[in-house]
């Protein structure tokens, strides 16, 4: 067996530290990283609630003192399912829960002013079992069209 000896590598250029691995600068991105968007989900059913709430104190006296409070999820589900809001005369408190509300709110066409229309159904009829009322009774010009 013949052995060879070994040759030392040619030289390699000296690139300067900037350069890649293929002898190009180094790039700058394309795009900006990815913005955070300018509303969340959880901001938007706020103001949807805050509007209605502001809309039916507005209208009505015995509202007035009531708290609209915003949570994520019921404590537990009930007999009728997963309730979508909760209502406390002797507290004057009434509590909305976005993600039943959300999720399992069916809706015929997904876009902002129908998700948006269905929170509004949802604080009309909230504040219609706090008022013992029917919700069309709430807010009848609001749903009129000329």
């Amino acid at each position: 067996m013949i052995r060879r000896r070994s040759r030392p590598a040619p030289p390699q250029p000296q690139r300067p530290s900037r350069h890649g691995r293929h002898g190009r600068d180094d790039r700058s991105p394309v795009v900006r990283p990815p913005l955070p968007p300018l509303e969340t989900r959880p901001e938007r059913f706020d103001l949807a609630v805050g509007t209605a709430a502001e809309f039916l104190r507005s209208a009505w006296p015995e509202l007035r003192e009531v708290h609209f409070e915003v949570a994520g999820m019921p404590p537990a589900s009930d007999d009728d399912g997963i309730p979508r809001w909760s209502v406390s005369t002797e507290q004057k408190r009434i509590i909305l829960y976005r993600l039943p509300i959300e999720r399992l709110g069916r809706l015929h066409r997904n876009d902002d002013l129908h998700r948006r229309m269905a929170i509004e159904s949802s604080v009309f009829r909230a504040a219609a079992e706090y008022l013992d009322r029917d919700p069309w009774d709430l807010g009848p010009d609001r749903f009129r069209f000329f």
